[in-house]
Order: C-alpha cells, then sequence, then structure tokens
C-alpha cells in the first residue's frame, strides 16, 4: 500500500476534482458521508453523546458535514467550532451553512477553556479540528482542548489524522496533539502512524477510500510503502516438482565466538527454514560439536582458533553470505573482516558486531558489494550512522547512508523499515515477543535464506521482515508475548509461509477449530 504524502493528497484531491468534474465540496461531502457510514454501521442509531469538534479549514468542514449527517439520522450530536483563527475556508463557511439549516442547535464556537463541554467518559470525542496542512504549534486555548480530551477519557475519533499532528516532521509538544483512539484516514495511513515517536497518537487506524482518482492512485509514485501480505505475495517463488536443492543455494553464516554459539545455530538454522537449499557454518572450533549437534541439517567449517574468528578462510563458492552474529570485535577478527571484505565476491547480509565492526572501521563501508543488507538494531544503528534528532532526521540520515554506500538498511523495530533508492518500505507485522535474545539472529537468517534462493537483495529484505514478523505473531498465540524465544520464529517459519495463500475466510475457519469449546 503506498503512503502518500500531503502534498500528493492535495494533488489527488485537485486531479480528483478535474477528472471527475465535482467541486471540492462535493468531495468534502463526500468524504464526510464515508465517516458517517462507518459510525453508523458500528453504532446503529445508539443514543451515546457525539461531541464532534471542528476546526475551521477543510478538516473542520468534514466533520461540519459529519455532524450535519448525524443530526438527520438522529444521533444525540453537540457540535463545536474551534474559533482560533479568523481564516475559514471556503468550503467549511459552506458546511457551517448547511448544518445552520438542519438544527436549531447551531455550533457552539469554543474561544476559550471556560467554553469547553462536559465530556463524560462513555462519551464520544470527533476530533476534526486540525487535518494534514497543519505547520505550526498549537496555541494555548487548543492545546487545553487537546488535553481536556484526555482527561475525559471518552473514546477519540480523529478525522484524517490526530489534530496537531504533522505528516512530515516531529511533534516539539505533546500536549498539543491529539491521543487518538482510532483514526480514520482518507486515501491512504500516514507514515507517522508507524515511526516510534509518533505512533502512539492513534492506538489504531483505518483508510477510508473517498473516490480520489484511480489513475492518480496507481500511477503515483510515492516515497513510502506499506508492506502486507498483498505487497510480498506476487514476489513469492514457486518450485517445480523436479527442483533439487542445488537450485536454491548455498549459504554461509560466518560468525561465533566462545559463549555465542547460540547466533550462528539461529541464523543457520532460519536460513534453511526460510529456503537455502545448503547452509554452512563458519565458526571457531569450540562451536564445531555444537553446530553438528544442534543443527545436523547444516554443514560446518572451523577457523583456526578455538575461541574467535582470526582468519576467514573456505573453499567453497556461497551464494550469499550471513556475517557478524555473535562474532566479537577483537582486533583480530576486525582483521580477518577487513581481509575477507576485500576478496570477497559474493553478496552479503551484514548484522551485530559486523555492523558494530563497520561502524568502528568506516573506512570499511567502501569494500562491502552494492546492494548489501545491513539489519541493525537502535543502537547499532546510531554507532553506524551518528545520533539524530527525531525519526524524520533518522530516515534522512538512513536515506543518504543508504545512498552513499549503495546498501540496504533494515531499520529494526515495532514497524521495521526496509530503506534502499530513497524509497522506505514499512513492515506491518510482527509484535512485542519480538523484543527477545537472538530476534535479530533468525531475521538475518531468513534474508540469507532468500537471497540463496534466488530473491534480490531488497525483496529478500521486505520479505523476510514480513515473514519473521508474521511468524512471531503466529507463535505468539500459544506463547504469549513475554514467553516467546527466538527459535519459536524459526518453528512458526514454515506457517507464515503457508498464510501468504490462505484467504481470510479460510483464516478465520481455523482459528474457530482451534478454540477450545465451551
Amino acid at each position: 500500500m503506498k503512503l502518500f504524502s500531503k502534498e500528493q493528497i492535495y494533488a489527488g484531491d485537485k486531479i480528483t476534482s478535474e477528472k471527475q468534474q465535482i467541486s471540492s465540496t462535493d468531495l468534502m461531502e463526500r468524504a464526510g458521508s464515508q465517516i458517517f457510514n462507518w459510525i453508523d454501521l458500528r453504532m446503529q442509531g445508539a443514543q451515546v453523546p457525539i461531541h464532534v469538534f471542528c476546526g475551521i479549514g477543510n478538516n473542520g468542514g468534514d466533520g461540519l458535514v459529519l455532524a450535519r449527517q448525524l443530526i438527520l439520522a438522529g444521533y444525540n450530536v453537540n457540535t463545536f467550532v474551534v474559533n482560533c483563527s479568523d481564516k475559514r475556508s471556503k468550503d467549511f463557511l459552506v458546511n457551517y451553512d448547511r448544518i445552520k439549516n438542519v438544527t436549531k442547535n447551531w455550533p457552539t464556537l469554543l474561544r476559550c477553556a471556560e467554553d469547553f463541554p462536559v465530556i463524560q467518559p462513555e462519551d464520544i470525542i470527533v476530533d476534526a479540528v486540525f487535518g494534514i496542512g497543519l505547520n505550526r504549534p498549537v496555541d494555548e486555548c487548543v492545546k487545553n482542548l487537546f488535553i481536556h480530551f484526555r482527561t475525559s477519557k471518552a473514546f477519540t475519533l480523529s478525522i484524517d489524522i490526530p489534530s496537531g499532528l504533522y505528516t512530515d516532521k516531529a511533534v516539539t509538544d505533546e500536549d498539543g496533539v491529539v491521543h487518538a483512539g482510532y483514526t480514520l484516514s482518507f486515501a491512504s495511513p500516514k507514515l507517522v502512524f508507524f515511526l516510534p515517536e509518533t505512533a502512539k497518537y492513534t492506538v489504531q487506524w483505518e483508510v477510508l477510500d473517498i473516490g480520489l482518482d484511480q489513475e492518480f492512485l496507481q500511477t503515483t509514485q510515492t516515497e513510502a510503502q506499506l508492506i502486507g501480505k498483498h505487497e510480498v505475495l506476487p514476489n513469492y517463488i514457486q518450485r517445480g516438482k523436479f527442483s533439487h536443492k542445488g537450485e536454491f543455494g548455498h549459504a554461509l553464516i560466518i560468525g561465533g565466538s566462545y559463549g555465542k554459539m547460540g547466533a550462528v545455530t539461529l541464523a543457520s538454522k532460519a536460513a534453511l527454514s526460510a529456503g537455502a537449499g545448503l547452509v554452512t557454518a563458519y565458526i571457531p572450533k569450540c562451536g564445531y560439536q555444537i553446530l553438528q549437534t544442534a543443527l545436523p541439517e547444516a554443514m560446518v567449517i572451523t577457523d583456526v582458533n578455538k575461541e574467535k574468528i582470526t582468519a576467514i578462510d573456505f573453499d567453497i563458492t556461497p551464494t550469499v553470505i550471513g556475517f557478524g552474529i555473535g562474532i566479537g570485535t577483537d582486533e583480530k577478527t576486525l582483521k580477518a573482516f577487513k581481509s575477507f571484505l576485500k576478496s570477497n565476491k559474493s553478496p552479503l547480509v551484514i548484522d551485530a558486531d559486523g555492523i558494530n565492526m563497520l561502524a568502528k572501521k568506516q573506512d570499511l563501508l567502501k569494500l562491502l558489494p552494492a546492494e548489501t543488507v545491513l539489519t541493525p538494531h537502535p543502537k547499532e544503528l546510531e554507532r553506524l550512522i551518528g545520533t539524530w534528532e527525531n525519526d524524520f532526521n533518522k530516515l534522512e540520515k538512513v536515506k543518504a547512508f543508504s545512498n552513499t554506500y549503495k546498501v540496504i538498511v533494515v531499520i529494526k523495530g515495532a514497524n521495521s523499515i526496509t530503506v534502499f533508492d530513497d524509497t522506505l518500505y514499512v513492515n506491518t507485522t510482527g509484535n512485542p515477543g519480538l523484543a527477545t535474545a537472538g530476534s535479530g539472529d533468525t531475521l538475518t537468517g531468513i534474508i540469507t535464506g532468500l537471497i540463496a534462493q534466488g530473491y534480490h537483495p531488497v525483496v529478500a529484505s521486505i520479505f523476510g521482515v514480513y515473514l519473521h514478523g508474521k511468524a512471531a505473531d503466529i507463535a505468539v498465540e500459544n506463547y504469549g508475548y513475554q514467553s516467546l524465544l527466538a527459535s519459536h520464529i524459526i518453528d512458526y517459519l514454515g506457517e507464515a509461509f503457508i498464510d501468504l495463500f490462505k484467504e481470510p475466510e479460510q483464516q478465520q475457519v481455523a482459528q474457530a477449530e482451534e478454540e477450545p469449546q465451551k
């Protein structure tokens, strides 16, 4: 799913009006009607007090359309206009007149805190104060209104975006942003719904189709894309009846040190479970029995050193190499890494201490093959690109880093973002159970295993992150967040693949069959 910028949404509105020969007022009516339909379907006429707070721009106009339709449908509605400026949009004024024609209970103008209505916890707040065009901090009165929303404990529904939240820059004052329980977003969700610092401003979101021009939606290229099942499924590589392991590549996993052989074991097993035809682990001698016992499906090559990797020398030709898990940053290991990079011709996936060594000796970055995949957690990313001021600054720095070295960067987190060629691929799978030791090692193995089979490194990164999160989503149903282990992610990877081909109805039936009889 494309994540459109505010400039693109404005352009889409204009193109839609021109091509469909409708006015901006008619488009606003369409948007407000969609919000009404969404609410009416769920409330079915229930007489819970609904407080609709409208700004004086187009977002407020959407709110007035909604309030008018709720009134006409017989709902218990109180409408308020947040009188924060003398400038009113044309379409706001049109709909202000229209609502006055259907009710004697005209919208109440709010000028200061003394005007704020009493809101009970069981009431509903509709936030239509500011839209995507906001570009300045809100004034004190509006900030106090948003605080009033929160202290009321009432359910808050935001239209398009929580008021006070910018689409393209960081929040400077949390009190100046509505904390929405749900956001109905027009045309596409907003990137800020998925960033660590701003995702908290809406608990849930849903996209409403307001009939923007289909050609515009389909042909417009966006900086960011939201990745779900429908986005990854077309990239799935089918296997033929007469396929054999030689067709699915040979992955080499290089890593491990004394006391950290579990990381290599997890990565190697994940690479095999992701579909690599062959996997070889290159490890220090101390891990030989561990790997051969824990993972009999993998082959093993050992370093001359017993406790750490000090030289990287092998006589195989791997399709792809996963490097860095559990390897440490000893000077001898770093020297071996540099020597390896100078002679390596295989695609690379680098994680953990591999990234730490690159951060320590940044001249090594120039030795990376184009489209090398880096999978840092936040602290490793900071070592690599330096500190950042906020999430937007972080994304800009990662894009610049990716472009400079022609690498793919997976920013791991609640919505992991894969960055390459100035494009952001925002993942939708995963849960807090992934915050566990070894989770990143499994992701490295999955991506490595996918590249081994012939997936392009960008596709492998996007697909691997999706599968990693989906396996955790399936596993957590049995284990819960606290008890989810990295090995469980691998155990459920097969179900994540199978889930790609399940229709929603099949998933519901399967879930119902698994539920115990009451």
